[in-house]
Parts: structure tokens; sequence; C-alpha cells
């Protein structure tokens, strides 16, 4: 510091007013500028060759990189004379590369180090069995994803001040630390999920965990390119550990809600309304645990609830269990499909579900149980598989066991309709699919 000090004031002594004290042939200003910068590089070349502790090689890499050939070589009053000079850099290109390589060998392993002693933290917070703090009516636990996400764009934040290229390798190697943390992260918080469900904040622990995720997929979605594998392995992670979180809190619901959708067929939907009555009930006291979750996880498991009760109300209309033979009897179950699949819809989307893909699967099969009329159903069974391109052959026969009085002729007509319209792959967001036939 008292060099660069004394170099840079000395020489804006020598440009203002030595330098036309003599002939310009004597080049004054450039013969102080190469013997300060000399005797600088000089001292600059055996602090680096001894051994320097970790601040020290950082600032060292400052002076070579940015303070010396920024503040002080681009200084208003000496830039235009030292760029006739051409003095170089501080240190030997080899010799820059080795403390280069030191400073980032060490600023890795002292960021990987404080983030596992911050994980550490965490989960014996996780072992206290305390309640999440909450923030905006979210439970959230969010000093660790703060920690490491401050410790990465502070450790990026502090290489790029040396340069870009440091600022981006360290970067490089950053970038790939976090998948290896996320996964340790992942490993204990399942460790988490199987031996302390006695706990009595098991459940707003893992909602404080799932929010967790969303500001290292926010990081992740904001800060890495598309292409960068490593972004790839994070959401990844992250998508496994919120799906898994998921499936825990929805377990106890959809336990709950089975033996109810089985009454549909035990009273062959003559009391389907208050079946599906029992349901939503049943479902909307669930749902309140649910809006600690930050929203666009809670939009998720609502999707996810929504999905299921379509599915499982679908289940139930393929079990073969209800065969009607006269049109008045298949209009009379129609009518209740629709009236079912109505307040369904109006239930999941008052309660947040975004699912608009799932509202046509019901009305669509009340409408194939109510017609008649052969190539009307063929056109609403087309429709269907438009929309629903994952529905099989096996899958509509079991449904059309209801209408009892088609013919065998009919009914091979109906199914090699819908061969000829069903799509080869599979959608994004499968229903039939998920709907397994013996």
């Amino acid at each position: 510091l008292h060099m660069g000090k004394t170099m840079k004031e000395d020489l804006t002594v020598v440009a203002k007013y030595i330098k036309q004290l003599y002939s310009p042939e004597f080049n004054v200003f450039g013969t102080y500028a190469e013997l300060y910068h000399n005797c600088f590089a000089s001292q600059a070349k055996r602090s680096a060759e001894s051994h320097l502790e970790d601040k020290d090689i950082y600032l060292l890499l400052s002076w070579v990189h940015n303070i010396y050939p920024k503040d002080m070589r681009k200084d208003h009053v000496l830039a235009k004379e030292l760029e006739k000079v051409k003095l170089g850099s501080l240190l030997p290109s080899s010799l820059s590369k080795d403390l280069e390589k030191k400073y980032l060998d060490s600023e890795e392993a002292t960021i990987k180090s404080s983030l596992t002693k911050c994980l550490d933290k965490e989960i014996q917070r996780w072992k206290e069995d305390q309640e999440p703090e909450k923030l905006n009516g979210h439970f959230q636990s969010e000093l660790l994803a703060i920690f490491v996400i401050q410790s990465i764009y502070s450790g990026q934040t502090r290489a790029k001040e040396i340069s870009a290229s440091v600022g981006e390798e360290l970067s490089h190697r950053l970038w790939k630390e976090l998948p290896a943390f996320l996964k340790s992260y992942k490993d204990a918080f399942e460790d988490f999920k199987e031996k302390c469900k006695k706990h009595r904040y098991y459940k707003p622990t893992l909602i404080a965990n799932i929010n967790n995720c969303w500001n290292f997929r926010d990081y992740a979605e904001k800060n890495m390119s598309e292409k960068d594998n490593n972004k790839t392995i994070i959401l990844s992670t992250l998508g496994d550990i919120e799906n898994s979180v998921f499936d825990v809190l929805l377990q106890q619901l959809f336990v709950q809600l089975k033996p109810m959708y089985k009454k549909f067929t035990e009273n062959k939907w003559d009391s389907s309304n208050e079946v599906m009555n029992e349901i939503i009930k049943t479902t909307s006291k669930h749902i309140s645990d649910f809006r600690t979750l930050k929203d666009p996880f809670y939009h998720a498991i609502i999707e996810k609830i929504h999905a299921r009760l379509v599915k499982e109300y679908i289940v139930r209309l393929l079990k073969r269990k209800v065969s009607l033979k006269t049109p008045a009897q298949q209009q009379t179950l129609a009518q209740h499909i629709a009236k079912n699949a109505a307040d369904l819809e109006a239930f999941c989307t008052s309660n947040g579900s975004q699912a608009t893909w799932l509202n046509a699967a019901l009305p669509k099969l009340a409408e194939i149980v109510r017609l008649q009329d052969l190539g009307a159903i063929k056109i609403e069974v087309a429709t269907l598989a438009t929309i629903y391109p994952d529905i099989r052959k096996r899958h509509l026969e079991a449904f059309l066991h209801i209408k009892a009085n088609l013919s065998r002729s009919e009914l091979k007509s109906i199914l090699g309709y819908l061969a000829d319209s069903t799509a080869s792959t599979l959608p994004e967001a499968p229903l039939f699919s998920n709907i397994p036939m013996s």
C-alpha cells in the first residue's frame, strides 16, 4: 500500500512539474515510471514467492489484476503518459497463475467447509423439534438457503474483484459444489423424514424445508445457464425433495379418501352427491394445513390433489361394478357424474388449483354414458382421446361396460375408432396412464 501510494504520488509530481524541465528526448516520465515499476514488481515477486496467508494472496492478486492496472495506471493524470511506457504486469504470468490456483483452492475449501457446518446446524434444529418461524404466513427454514447462497455469491463477488477470469473459474467450481451440497442436504432430510415422524412439529418442519427449496431453485434459475449440467442436477435434486415431501403430506389424506371412493360403486352411484360432499369436506380439512406452503408449492400440491381426486373417480367408473341396460338409467348416471364433476372442479378451483387440463375428463365420460347414437359416441371418444392421448383401449373397454345396451359389434367399432385417434406419445401431464388395468 505504501509503495503504491508513493509511486502514484511521485509519478504525478513528475508528470505535472518535472517532465517539462527536461528535453523530450530524456523521456523523464518513462524513466521514472520504469524504475518505480521494476522496484514494485520486484517486491511483489518476492512476496509471491514467500509463504503467504490466504488474505495476503487475495490482496496481492488484487494489486496485480485490479488495483495496479485500474486504480493507478488509469489515473486521469497518469493514464496518457503511462500508455506510452508499456510497463507490463507486476508479476510474471506463471507466478500469477500459481497464486490464482492457491487462492481458488483455498476459497473453494473454505466455502465448502462453511456449508458443511451450516448444514450440521440445520440438522440439529430439526432434531430439536421446535416449530419453524413463519414469514407472511409461510413456515420457513431459510437460514440454510440464505447462508449457502450468500456464501457462494460473496465468494464469486470477491473473485470477480480480482479479475473476470478468476471470478469465472471460482463460479464454475462453486456451481459444481452446490449439487454436492444439495445431495448431502437431501440425504440428511430423508433421514429426518424417516426417523422423526413422531415429532410434534414434523409436518411444519417438512413444509419449512420444501419452502427452503424455492430459494435454491430461484437462485439456479436466475444465475445458471440452461446448458449447465450442474443446473439440471440441482433442479432434479430439488424436485426429488419437493415430491418426497408432497408424498408424505398427502399420504394421510389419500388413505382417508380410499374407502369413501368405494361407496360410489357400492351404492351404484345412487348417493354419489353425498359421497362427493364427504370427499370434499375431508380434503378441505387437509388443505388448510397446506396454506403454510409458499404459493408455487401450494399450487403444486393442490394440483396433485385435484389430479388424484379425478383419477380415483375414474378408477371407480372403470371397475365394471355397474352395468346399465336402459337409456334412462344411463341418463341418470350421466347426470350424477356431471354433477360430481362440477362440484369437484368448483372445489379445486376455489382452493387455487390451476390444473384446468383435468376439467374435461369427467364431463366427457358423462357425455359418453348419456349418448345413445353410435356416431355421436364415437365423436365424444375421439374428442376425449385428443384431450387425453394416454387413454387406451383397455380403459375405454372397462368404461363402456356401463353401457350394457351396446352390441358386440358396436363396442368393437368404438374401440377401433379410439385406436385411430390416440396419439403414440404420452402427454406431459398424464391422467389415464396413471390408471393401471389388469
